[in-house]
């Protein structure tokens, strides 16, 4: 979730290789900024946890999209069916796609 927080607060997509590195000790203090190369301030934990609703929501909408896009049909299946003329293989692959919506829906 700290990877989020960190987005949110640079408000932009951060590269943790080179512009942000995280480290864990694994002192039991968890996860901690190491190393700090964005041209604004280095957050306090505070200023992250300001984030923490906005990064959830963020998080909850990021896994349904994986999800979904794990269990879409393959697109070449819509396209064989337009080539082909198919509007019954058309359909299913909207059915389709309509039912993993509803499997996993965002609201």
């Amino acid at each position: 979730m700290i990877t989020t927080k960190i987005k949110l607060y640079a408000n932009k997509e951060v590269d943790f290789l080179k512009e942000v590195r995280l480290q864990d000790n694994s002192d039991g203090k968890g996860v901690f900024i190491a190393e700090w190369n964005l041209d604004i301030p280095k957050p306090t934990m505070a200023q992250l946890d300001a984030f923490e609703t906005q990064a959830t929501e963020v998080e909850r909408i990021n896994l349904i999209k994986a999800n979904r896009a794990n269990e879409y049909p393959d697109f070449k299946e819509y396209l064989d069916g337009i080539v082909k003329g198919d509007n019954a293989q058309i359909q299913k692959y909207i059915n389709d796609c309509l039912a993993v919506k509803v499997k996993y829906p965002k609201e």
